[in-house]
This record gives structure tokens, sequence and C-alpha cells, in this order.
């Protein structure tokens, strides 16, 4: 008799168990993307989140899908909104939340990452230290971090190079963009990215700074003459989060499903996209060369001058990255150091 029981009663623990794996996937999901004019949002993020992941969990689980322009919250507020229960994953720009997390500007400094290749190098060395940072301050886990397109210049007025910005007034992707261009005599401006085109049109800002695909998506090359593709604005990276509570509902299994298909089907991809798409948005933008998103616009292509090259470095290393280590615990800029400055050989110093 007591055999019996013993049986019964482990068949009864294993149902439990089956039981608890099958339900702990949240019936449902509120998820913010970023921009939803933007190829991230309609050829990554919405099919992930809206197919892909609710398939992977049986279906039991349903996506209702927003985006930043939809639920209007500037800056960080969205992830305030996030850590109160809002909302249980949002993607947003890194730079749009560095007011409450000034230790995220360190992975983008203007002219820190040239090209794709060093971009990726400083995201992977950077990752462990932004996933304590959005754990401690907005109770979140890290999913992924993709770049937008390279973020250049557009202007409404003749440029030739970085010194002629001087006295202009540009719209910048974030506060240490706009350090970059104070440095350079210019003033930079905190504008809304869904406001830029208009603040363009009516000459509030002579210059702004965005993803080359991204500011033709969202029509800047409708507002302007000039496009200047040095990257002095960085990659302007997306992370992606998740309510820490509703990310420790999962079961491990659950857990481990999400983080291998947002990094296969998401995070790998974008990163793959980024360069074709900071290709194509100069195409499109200037109509040099095939444009695959619509009808090119004719913006005249300036070419990046050595000494701009030069020029962008000496003010990250005098302006930049001083100012920035300033803003942060020393313990954040040790940790700059010993990840980040050894990829790009720089020492930041409060």
């Amino acid at each position: 008799m007591k055999v019996r029981f013993l049986k019964v009663g482990i068949l009864v623990l294993c149902y439990l168990s089956i039981s608890a794996f099958v339900y702990a996937a949240p019936k449902n999901l509120r998820v913010v993307g970023s921009w939803s004019s933007l190829a991230l949002y309609k050829k990554f993020e919405k099919p992930f989140w809206t197919e892909v992941l609710p398939h992977a969990f049986g279906g039991k689980t349903k996506v209702v899908m927003s985006s930043l322009g939809q639920v209007k919250l500037k800056g960080a507020s969205v992830l305030r909104a996030m850590n109160n229960g809002v909302f249980d994953v949002v993607s947003t720009v890194a730079d749009y939340v560095v007011s409450d997390a000034p230790g995220l500007a360190g992975l983008d400094l203007p002219a820190l990452a040239l090209d794709l290749k060093i971009a990726k190098k400083v995201v992977a060395a950077y990752r462990p230290v932004m996933e304590d940072i959005i754990a401690k301050r907005f109770n979140a886990k890290l999913l992924a971090v993709v770049p937008y397109p390279a973020q250049v210049l557009f202007c409404r007025v003749k440029i030739d190079g970085l010194t002629d910005l001087k006295g202009k007034k540009i719209r910048a992707s974030g506060w240490t963009t706009s350090k970059f261009i104070d440095a350079l005599g210019a003033t930079g401006v905190t504008i809304s990215f869904s406001e830029v085109a208009t603040s363009l049109q009516r000459g509030v800002v002579d210059c702004a700074v965005t993803g080359s695909l991204s500011g033709y998506s969202a029509g800047w090359g409708d507002v302007t003459t000039y496009l200047y593709p040095l990257p002095i604005g960085g990659w302007d990276y997306v992370i992606t989060v998740m309510n820490m509570d509703v990310w420790n509902s999962l079961s491990k299994s659950e857990q481990e499903i999400l983080s291998k298909l947002i990094k296969e089907k998401l995070e790998i991809p974008a990163w793959e996209e980024a360069d074709e798409e900071t290709i194509q948005g100069i195409n499109c933008l200037t109509g040099n060369g095939k444009c695959d998103y619509g009808k090119s616009n004719n913006l005249k292509l300036v070419n990046v001058k050595k000494e701009d090259v030069q020029l962008s470095k000496k003010i990250l290393v005098n302006d930049v990255l001083p100012a920035w280590a300033k803003q942060v615990t020393p313990d954040i800029v040790e940790k700059w150091n010993n990840t980040i400055g050894k990829e790009v050989g720089l020492k930041a110093s409060r």
C-alpha cells in the first residue's frame, strides 16, 4: 500500500511540474517596440513579438504590440512605466534614457566606432556593464542590443565638412553627441525624432543627426539639401528590455527559448542588416545607387575628409570622454576602461 501511494505521489509531482512549465509563460505580453516607421520595427521587432515568440510558447501568449510613437512617452519615461507594470517589454534608443542611467552613454560616444566591426566589439565588451545598470536602475532584464544605421548628418544649409558647423543649430541624437557638436562651435539641440522633419522645414535647426535610412524613411530628405556620412552620432543602439518580474515569472526553459530566439531572429539579423541599411539610406537620399525603399531624394553627398576623422577623434578624447566620465561614478569609469577602453585603446578619467 505504501508503495502504491508513493507511486501516486510521484505521478502527481510530475504532473504539477509539467503543468508549471506549460502555464509559466504570461497569457498577455504588453510590448513597446521602437519607431514603427523604421525598418528595425517593421522587419524584426514586430514579427518577433507577434509571430515568432507566441509560436515558440505554444500559442498560449497573446502579445499587444505598440511603438514609441504610439505611447508618446519621452526619454526614460517609457522604462519607468515598464518598471511600474504598465508594459512588460520595451525597445528604445539607449541615448533616450541616459538621463536616468548615464553609464549607458558610454556605449555610443561620438566617433568611438566608425564602422560596424568596431561597434560589435564595443557592444560585446560593454554588455555585462549594461546588464547590471539596467537591472539596478530599471528593474529590467537586457534582452538585445541592436544598431540603427550609422548616425550621419543632414543639413538644410551648405556644408563642406565639420568646421562649417560652427554657429549652426544642430539636432543631436543624445547628450554626448550634443557635447561633440558644442565642441565644434555649434549648438546641440534636443528634439524628439518624430518632430525633427518639421523643425528642419521651419528652420528651427540647421542640421540634424540620425541614421541614413532612418532619416530617409522619416522624410528628412525632403527638407534638407546636404548629407555628411561621417557617423558623428555613433549607431544609436536600440536596447530591448523586459520587466524583471515578468522575466522571473518565466520558467528556466522559457527564458532559454526567449534568449535564444531573440538573438537568432532579431539581434543577429538586425546587425547584419545595419551596414546594408546605411548604404541604402545614402543611396535613397542622394540618388547615387539603387534604392530599394522608394523614390530617391537628391541630396548632395559631402565627402568625408581625413582631417575631419582626426578632428572627431580629438574631440572625443579631449571633450566628450572627460565630460561623460564626470557624469558617472568611479566604478563605471573603471568598468569602461576595462571593457570598451581596452577595445579601442582609450582611457577615461574623471
